[in-house]
């Protein structure tokens, strides 16, 4: 079971490769893995699987009826550019220059992990995209939850 947590802002040299931060490999050592998998996010991000996350999720998504079509429309998306990744000696990923240019990513990159997977963004996408909190956050953890908080409370 994974655990991941933490934001870490990194730099991506000219070949697409990013350095793995320590406090990250920490806790990626702790179940030997560091076998991934890499594929586009939900917003313009890279999503970074650990192999056995993958795993468990393509488990979920190959249960989709796939005679109805937006399953079949979802599951191109889901699988679409997913590419398995490793880091090399020195602890680096090499990024696909698909995935690369789908997320937009620059020099400057942010990795934020948590519970199963990191997402990459770039750097100034992913403070653009935080730029709506706290306000914004409040209401969004309101929506989020509040509905399960009362419902437990009825």
């Amino acid at each position: 079971m994974f655990q991941l947590t933490g934001e870490y802002e990194c730099k991506m040299d000219a070949k697409g490769r990013v350095k793995l931060p320590a406090g990250l490999i920490r806790q990626l050592s702790a179940t030997d893995s560091l076998s991934f998998v890499i594929n586009r996010g939900f917003e313009k991000c890279l999503m970074l699987y650990p192999k056995e996350v993958w795993e468990k999720k393509t488990l979920e998504v190959n249960q989709l009826n796939i005679y109805i079509p937006k399953n079949r429309q979802f599951v191109r998306y889901f699988y679409r550019g997913a590419s398995p990744v490793s880091t090399d000696g020195a602890e680096r990923l090499l990024i696909p220059k698909s995935l690369n240019e789908y997320a937009s990513l620059g020099k400057e990159i942010v990795l934020f992990a948590y519970h199963e997977q990191i997402e990459i963004w770039s750097k100034e996408r992913y403070a653009a995209m935080l730029s709506t909190e706290p306000e914004e956050f409040s209401d969004l953890a309101a929506e989020v939850f509040g509905g399960s908080v009362q419902q437990q409370e009825d």
